[in-house]
């Protein structure tokens, strides 16, 4: 591969979308927005998972939870195809980006989102890096949904209106949810060799057959949540649109039931595009 693809590999652009979705959800969402300040918070919320996914890669490989029988999507350091010295600081300037822009977005717009910034960008580093690690303590989903479910998509709505109504948080829960599946998938995958490293995922402490039902309720449900926004008024009722994104939810819950091996790499990619998909339903939905 060219330095530059190996690089984009390593940023797992596959799963991006988590990142891109909450951002959309939330702008819709608000009903008030402008291309800057949608334009920042996908360049915060783009780079923020960036740097995470470079850190878990420089943090997994140093450590040798990362070895030559891991199924998935290429890893930098393990594979050797840049130096952890490279990959750590590719991390750090992401997290970098991110802190910029967002600090930016804190001085001239709303400044309570200075806290969220920095509480994020420590979270992120703690994600596998750090004395103790949250994700190898079964964490990991709890990062992902308030920080790529709560905090980027009613962080958003913020940024974009000044307030967060009860709306924005019901989608934002639906958003973190779709996000954890896609950790989930990617955990369930690595039980065998994360059991081995003495990584504690959640996947690993619940064991195979409770974390794939795990995935399937983080897949699904959000669907039950649309129906509430509906009942309650937060939604419009067009929301029901949503419900098309099961022609992309079920087949991945179908798949969940036994994939192994390469299979769970599909797996990764249809969780990462139903959660897009269902996104972009929902924002549309919302749009004012």
């Amino acid at each position: 591969m060219t330095p530059a693809r190996v690089w984009i590999q390593g940023a797992r652009p596959r799963t991006l979308g988590a990142a891109f979705v909450p951002v959309i959800v939330g702008t819709a969402a608000a009903g008030n927005a402008t291309v800057m300040r949608t334009a920042a918070c996908l360049v915060v919320a783009v780079a923020l998972q960036v740097g995470v996914n470079y850190a878990n890669d420089y943090f997994d490989g140093v450590r040798g939870v990362d070895t030559a029988a891991r199924v998935g999507p290429v890893r930098l350091t393990v594979s050797g195809l840049a130096t952890s010295s490279a990959v750590k600081r590719a991390a750090l300037l992401s997290f970098a980006v991110a802190a910029a822009v967002g600090l930016w977005v804190g001085i001239a717009l709303r400044p309570f989102v200075l806290v969220i910034g920095a509480a994020a960008i420590l979270a992120a580093v703690g994600y596998s890096g750090g004395p103790k690690p949250y994700a190898s303590r079964g964490m990991g989903e709890v990062f992902v949904f308030v920080f790529f479910g709560l905090a980027a998509t009613a962080g958003t709505a913020y940024v974009q209106a000044g307030g967060v109504s009860a709306g924005v948080w019901l989608a934002s829960v639906a958003v973190g949810l779709l996000a954890v599946a896609i950790l989930m998938a990617n955990n369930i995958r690595d039980i065998a060799t994360d059991t081995a490293a003495g990584k504690r995922t959640l996947a690993v402490r619940l064991g195979d057959r409770r974390a794939r039902s795990a995935y399937d309720i983080a897949m699904l449900a959000p669907f039950g949540l649309v129906l509430v926004g509906i009942a309650t008024r937060w939604f419009p009722g067009n929301a029901l649109s949503c419900f098309i994104g099961l022609l992309f939810v079920v087949p991945a819950v179908r798949l969940a039931r036994r994939a192994a091996g390469p299979d769970m790499i599909r797996l990764l990619v249809m969780t990462a595009r139903a959660q897009l998909i269902f996104g972009l339903l929902l924002a549309e939905a919302l749009w004012r």
